[in-house]
């Protein structure tokens, strides 16, 4: 029986790629990155596609003593090794770091696009079940090495995002935020875990991230949508493509801002103490956009997702169509690039870095699936202004590249990034199942 099942399954793979052969027709980039990138990024007309561009990079790993490369002035380490699935990261105030080790959670398989996207998971590293758990790391001696590890929580939902507020320690699994009585220090909590909102899990942007809100009693909270452009009936996208402000003693929430089809990254930036998110755009438009984008996040704002991008572009795939929401659709305040999968935010306060690096923010991109050529697979700088916007005409930085080696193959694939005690910047690599801890290469006046 089970050699049936392999061989009717292999039989399905070979008709598929004979269908991607003579059907598909992948869109090779006309721009570069940077010209989709910036305040006033280049927007050209889509090129919609009945079968997506798969330019998948295989995920293979780390080599004995291979490490990304670091900008000039800068150096790498591994700060933690021989993780599962590292996603996300959150410092506590004694200098604890937190790991999300997580997956996707399982997913149902009702046709051949499934199997297609379990297929791609696979390949690029992200096909394992779900760790389920937050591993809690501790660099005692200060050598930007942490030399011990204990498994804080386990048994969750695929969480991802997690912070710390007051007494509490508030956790984002897929499907639920709940929190627990914590304290720094701790290595373990078994205290059960207390329910704060429920809201839709699952689909094809599963991660949620969670921080505390400027008010210091609310929370943010994102919900990535569940298709790519609602294709699955605008019921299936409820409460999702949203951020949600979270009261947690009195566990509601409010819908915050609309119309992101995947705001995982979020952070408070320094100087105005404003919402930001990194937003990951639509697929199927081409190589060359629509771009992902970060920007400041107001309570109210709508983005246009599914049916508007950049600021009211329409998408002509999307069915109704809702032309009243185009004169309301928000700009984003910066392009990150086409297909970059830009996930994790942290602003530089605190960095260590040197001065190129004193003010902006830290952005992990965990790379295209469907552009040719690639994008993303690094982590990237973007410099602001004293108004707390990204600066005019400045162009991001390469902070940590090298993710990629020389046969296109993803020996990692950063996601999330915090800067540590020191004001070094740790990145989570998902696919090397490493910390990586970015410092300065000299001591920094």
């Amino acid at each position: 029986m089970r050699q049936r099942i392999l061989i009717g399954l292999a039989l399905v793979l070979v008709v598929l790629g004979g269908l991607y052969l003579l059907f598909a027709q992948p869109d090779e980039a006309r721009l570069s990155v940077a010209a989709v990138t910036g305040r006033r990024p280049e927007i050209t007309p889509p090129r919609a596609q009945l079968w997506p561009t798969m330019g998948t990079a295989q995920a293979v790993g780390w080599g004995d003593g291979a490490t990304p490369r670091a900008a000039a002035g800068l150096k790498v380490k591994a700060f933690a090794t021989g993780l599962e699935h590292p996603r996300w990261l959150h410092r506590l105030p004694n200098g604890d770091v937190l790991v999300a080790e997580s997956n996707s959670p399982p997913r149902a398989t009702r046709g051949i696009a499934d199997i297609v996207m379990g297929w791609l998971l696979g390949r690029v590293g992200a096909g394992g079940a779900s760790p389920n758990r937050i591993v809690l790391l501790r660099d005692a001696d200060g050598d930007g090495v942490a030399e011990s590890r204990s498994v804080l929580l386990d048994g969750l939902n695929s969480p991802s995002g997690m912070v710390l507020m007051g007494q509490w320690l508030y956790v984002a699994n897929t499907d639920a935020l709940v929190r627990y009585p914590f304290t720094p220090g701790q290595t373990r909590i078994i205290a059960p875990p207390e329910l704060i909102v429920r809201y839709p899990g699952g689909g094809n942007h599963w991660a949620r991230n969670v921080i505390a809100a400027e008010d210091g009693q609310s929370l943010y909270l994102s919900v990535g949508s569940s298709s790519n452009i609602a294709e699955n009936g605008l019921d299936a996208e409820k409460l999702r493509a949203d951020i949600l402000q979270v009261f947690p003693d009195r566990k509601t929430f409010r819908i915050y801002a609309a119309g992101l089809r995947n705001a995982n990254g979020m952070a408070l930036e320094p100087h105005s103490n404003t919402l930001w998110a990194v937003v990951n755009e639509r697929d199927m438009l081409g190589s060359d956009g629509p771009p992902d984008y970060m920007s400041q996040i107001e309570i109210g704002d709508n983005f246009g997702w599914p049916w508007f991008y950049w600021g009211g572009y329409p998408d002509r795939r999307v069915k109704p169509e809702n032309p009243g929401l185009q004169e309301y659709s928000k700009r984003p305040d910066y392009a990150l690039g086409p297909h970059t999968a830009s996930l994790g935010l942290t602003f530089a306060a605190g960095a260590t870095l040197g001065p190129a690096f004193a003010s902006g923010a830290f952005i992990g991109q965990h790379g295209s699936w469907n552009r040719q050529p690639a994008s993303g697979y690094k982590v990237i700088f973007v410099p602001f202004g004293d108004d707390g916007f990204p600066a005019r005409g400045a162009m991001p930085v390469d902070v940590l590249s090298g993710f990629l080696d020389g046969e296109g193959r993803a020996q990692g694939r950063p996601v999330g990034v915090v800067l540590d005690r020191t004001g070094a910047l740790l990145v989570a690599d998902d696919v090397g199942n490493t910390i990586w801890r970015v410092s300065a290469a000299a001591p920094v006046k």
